[in-house]
């Protein structure tokens, strides 16, 4: 589905690293770890068509993602650090702003289903740091995208939300959908197919 060849990334002069390549295959989870500043971000921003590499290239179902950039990101749904979410929305305008064909209903059941019952009006400046982060998260029960890219998912995540958010991944993996993220947390899915690649430190590969 997605495939990675010989990338290699640069940032202030420093490699972070070189030579990656690998496969994201339907139906799996894949793990990026590896220490602060070894270029997990860097790599996901990369796959997303957001930055360039000094070398090598991505491609999305054999076709290089800069030639097939409507079609790949019509496949894409990208969550970085950051919640990326509006402050003077709602929670359920937040997710309208998203996926305007929506159902009400299936908004707030996506809200719900992400611990957020009884949020769905207030405004997400109100919420708390992990309730705004649950409302970015609210997208994957909504999102028919194939790829999922998700920059450190579980960040501000309270135990039950971990677990939640985890059974979410993997029900998407056993539907055919591909998973890439990064995270500190333990992450070890028993339903679908699961790898990890851990950036070298030092920034070498």
């Amino acid at each position: 589905m997605l495939d990675v060849l010989n990338l290699a990334c640069v940032r202030d002069e420093r490699v972070l690293f070189r030579g990656l390549t690998f496969s994201l295959n339907p139906g799996e989870i894949f793990q990026i770890a590896g220490v602060n500043g070894a270029g997990k971000t860097s790599l996901l921003r990369i796959l997303c068509g957001l930055a360039t590499p000094e070398a090598g290239e991505v491609k999305w179902q054999g076709e290089i993602i800069k030639r097939a950039r409507d079609s790949f990101h019509q496949q894409l749904l990208w969550l970085g650090h950051q919640p990326g979410i509006k402050a003077v929305l709602t929670a359920d305008e937040n997710l309208r702003f998203f996926h305007a064909n929506s159902l009400l209903k299936t908004r707030w059941e996506a809200l719900a289903a992400i611990g957020l019952l009884g949020y769905e009006d207030v405004p997400v400046g109100q919420l708390s740091a992990g309730q705004q982060r649950r409302v970015a998260l609210a997208r994957l029960w909504l999102s028919a995208a194939k790829l999922w890219i998700l920059d450190e998912p579980f960040t501000a995540l309270d135990p039950a939300g971990i677990e939640k958010l985890t059974c979410r991944l993997e029900a998407h993996a056993a539907q055919g959908g591909s998973v890439l993220l990064t995270t500190h947390q333990p992450l070890r899915p028993v339903n679908c197919a699961f790898r990890k690649l851990t950036l070298p430190e030092g920034g070498v590969s």
